[in-house]
């Protein structure tokens, strides 16, 4: 069980694991130091190393976050005595060509073996600090000075010669038996005016990086402010403040105390009285430039910063609280507690990134390895899962069912009781029927001889072209159906299949194929049950009206038309009537009646229709009978006398013209065109009976199309590639010579896919540097 002095060390593994994978998903606890320029930020960590390595000039000189890590180390840790063959060049005067040297070296031996060599000569010199950048892994800076250069030159290649600034940091380790265990980032000073090269919106540029780092939840921020400015102009106390309103995580440091005007103290400041912070205020004294010209050694200025709070006036009560030493040993405790505090939700946080990426990763198919053993199987079990979706997302037992929209099998269901049903009820049997038509049917079935009663064969005529009009409706069926069975195919892949895209599309290819195929023979069995009805018309069906039926009930419907027009006339009458009379105040009569007419006359003029007596409601047959087997002695006599007429007319024409064929034609068409030809009493009857019987039999079809259209559907193209699909993919594909073509990985995914992997390894490395803990 690792001890508390650990936990700051293990945090600044966590932290090289996250850098070397270029993740920053993890939010680390960790120090921020936040200040204007020249407000001491520098000298502060400085102090806390113990050695000067940091660049210095005018303007903006940290131009990107440096993260530093402190590391101690005893005096003679097995660290100090490691040796890399990269290390060696550090050891040379001339450091600045290491660069270019290092690589062209060979290698040294190693102190084991040199010991070996010459163990009674050897005394070897024991370098106990040195520095180590990530981005340089292996190599070992033993000269401050050298640290502070690549600082430069890892600045200036990233955010370039300029004075721009960037947000990638630079990861610096220290390692010292005289640190204390510490990780800070050291952000780019506050400016307000741009000066020099710097870019117009600088201020907004480094406020936004700051914010970047100070605003993570773990972030303990070090507002550090000069004690000769004005507190409530403090730059880093007012960024903090945005981000901690409670001061709960921000630590004030106070630098520059000595340079005050004499006669002041921050001693109010320092106690907590003017700005109040939970983690409180600490003051320091800054090296002076004129200590850094004379090279004043960091050690020295900590025995004199000291001598300055213990003879101080005002800050010799509260020196064992001020002072750099114990700012760092208060950073220490601060950082240890942080960590020990976020340490469950740092392991949390891990545990779920590691489920969430093991998800992703299964849906590139996993870390498994394909070999020539495993193929065969893998391909096989891919076919059988998307046959499987195919059918379940068909038969609704797909896990990955909509709740939003209709998908599968549901919209097949649509399809058949909402479109296909519609569609047949918004046919109207007789809408492309004219009475011209019906007539000329019933008139070509009679042939040269008058007919007695309705021809059968005038309705056969008649019915069967109707019957065709529910070819298209079905047809259109057919394909809906087909086309969301191809949408079902193209969506039921699962994630594994997105690995392997030529697999994908060619198991598509073959369901389509399938599609294709059954798409003809379900067509024309559709189109032989229209053709089905056609070829019989039974008239015996039970639901089908009888002639007898149909004419009684036309006739029933003509008699109340004509009651209704009776009693509508008779109504307009005695209106009539009634007006004239309040227009006549004497109460004689209108002179359109007559003074001789009795008053028994008058009464009958104003009685309501009488009611139909038992002779009058004859069975509706009889009248059936009187219309179309001639017992209507008047009608007949009516015809009789039309026919001379005729005749007579026809020898009047002959004797005037000579007649032939052409005239006959014009004479039809005239009738035709000019409509002068009257439909007579009978004609009429026949034509809406003939329209009734139409409009009966349509009805029954209509019912049996709309019934076995779907079943012929499922049958023949549905239910049949649910039941063959399998087998055709199999048949199809699983050949030993397409099985490389077909696991051949998409580029694009194999390269998310090693990603994820990697990602993977870094967490579960993560939680294992502190499952211990």
């Amino acid at each position: 069980m690792a001890s508390l002095e650990d936990l700051i060390p293990i945090v600044n593994k966590l932290q090289d694991v996250m850098y070397d994978a270029g993740i920053d998903t993890l939010d680390l606890p960790i120090l921020a130091v936040v200040g204007s320029q020249s407000s001491g930020k520098s000298s502060i960590l400085e102090t806390l190393v113990g050695k000067d390595f940091l660049p210095r000039g005018t303007g903006i000189v940290t131009r990107r976050p440096l993260v530093l890590q402190l590391n101690n180390i005893s005096e003679d840790s097995p660290l100090i005595y490691e040796y890399d063959e990269q290390v060696s060049s550090n050891n040379d005067d001339n450091d600045d060509d290491n660069d270019s040297n290092d690589q062209n070296e060979e290698r040294e031996i190693t102190l084991e073996e040199h010991l070996r060599k010459n163990i009674s000569t050897y005394k070897p010199e024991v370098k106990n600090e040195w520095g180590e950048f990530l981005h340089i892994p292996g190599k070992r800076f033993y000269k401050f000075d050298d640290i502070r250069k690549e600082i430069e030159r890892e600045t200036s290649r990233i955010a370039g010669k300029n004075k721009g600034i960037s947000r990638i940091p630079i990861n610096l380790k220290v390692f010292s038996p005289h640190v204390l265990n510490l990780t800070l980032v050291d952000l780019p000073g506050i400016t307000k005016v741009p000066i020099g090269e710097q870019p117009p919106d600088i201020e907004r540029q480094i406020k936004n990086l700051i914010l970047e780092y100070i605003a993570k939840p773990n972030c303990i921020v070090l507002a550090v402010s000069p004690a000769n400015v004005d507190l409530v102009n403090s730059e880093s106390l007012k960024l903090a403040r945005d981000v901690d309103p409670l001061g709960k995580r921000t630590i004030g440091i106070v630098t520059k105390l000595d340079l005050m005007d004499p006669g002041t103290n921050a001693l109010d400041i320092l106690s907590g009285k003017v700005y109040p912070l939970k983690l409180g205020f600490v003051g320091v004294v800054n090296r002076s430039q004129q200590d850094i010209q004379l090279n004043k050694s960091v050690g020295e200025s900590l025995k004199s910063e000291q001598e300055f709070f213990d003879r101080h006036p005002v800050y010799r009560a509260i020196s064992n609280r001020c002072g750099t030493r114990y700012l760092a040993k208060l950073l220490n405790q601060i950082l240890i507690n942080h960590i020990r505090e976020k340490l469950p939700d740092i392991k949390a946080r891990l545990n779920t990134l590691i489920s969430q990426t093991e998800q992703e990763l299964e849906m590139f198919g996993g870390v498994d390895i394909i070999t020539r053993e495993n193929r065969a199987s893998l391909v096989l079990q891919l076919m059988n899962k998307f046959a499987k979706n195919f059918i379940a997302s068909i038969e609704g037992t797909s896990s990955e069912i909509s709740t939003k929209e209709l998908c599968g099998g549901a919209r097949i269901y649509y399809i058949y009781n909402n479109i296909f049903r519609k569609s047949l009820n918004s046919i109207d049997p007789t809408s492309s029927l004219s009475i011209r038509e019906i007539r000329t049917a019933i008139r070509n079935s009679t042939g040269p001889r008058p007919s007695l009663f309705v021809p059968e064969l005038a309705f056969d005529l008649l019915v069967k072209p109707q019957i065709t009009l529910l070819l298209d409706p079905s047809q259109v069926c057919v394909e809906l159906v087909y086309e969301e069975l191809t949408k079902i195919c193209h969506s039921c892949g699962s994630p594994e299949l997105t690995r392997y895209p030529k697999l994908q599309v060619r198991l598509v290819e073959v369901v389509s194929e399938l599609l294709r195929e059954r798409l003809g023979p379900t067509r024309s069995y559709v189109e032989s049950l229209i053709d089905i009805h056609r070829a019989y018309i039974n008239t015996n069906h039970p639901n089908f009206i009888s002639a007898t039926v149909a004419m009684s009930q036309i006739v029933e419907d003509r008699k109340k038309q004509r009651q209704a027009a009776e009693r509508k006339i008779k109504d307009e009458d005695r209106k009539r009537t009634q007006t004239e009379s309040s227009k006549n105040p004497t109460g004689e009569r209108s002179d359109s009646i007559d003074n001789n007419s009795n008053a028994s006359d008058l009464d009958d003029a104003s009685d309501p229709p009488q009611l139909p007596t038992a002779d009058d409601q004859k069975p509706p047959k009889d009248s059936f009978l009187n219309y179309f087997f001639g017992k209507d002695q008047q009608k007949s006599q009516t015809n009789s006398n039309l026919s001379r007429t005729t005749l007579t007319g026809y020898e009047d024409y002959n004797r005037n013209s000579t007649f032939g064929m052409e005239s006959l034609d014009l004479s039809l068409r005239k009738d035709d065109d000019d409509g002068e030809y009257q439909l007579t009493e009978r004609e009429e009857l026949e034509c809406e009976l003939i329209r009734r019987l139409i409009v009966s039999y349509f009805g029954i079809i209509r019912e049996m199309i709309e019934d076995q259209i779907p079943k012929a559907i499922m049958c023949l193209l549905v239910n049949y590639s649910k039941e063959i699909v399998q087998n055709r993919l199999v048949t199809k594909l699983y050949k030993d010579e397409y099985f490389d073509e077909l696991l051949m990985e998409d580029q694009t995914l194999a390269q998310e896919r090693e990603r994820y992997i990697a990602l993977l390894k870094t967490y579960k490395e993560a939680a294992n540097i502190i499952s211990d803990i």
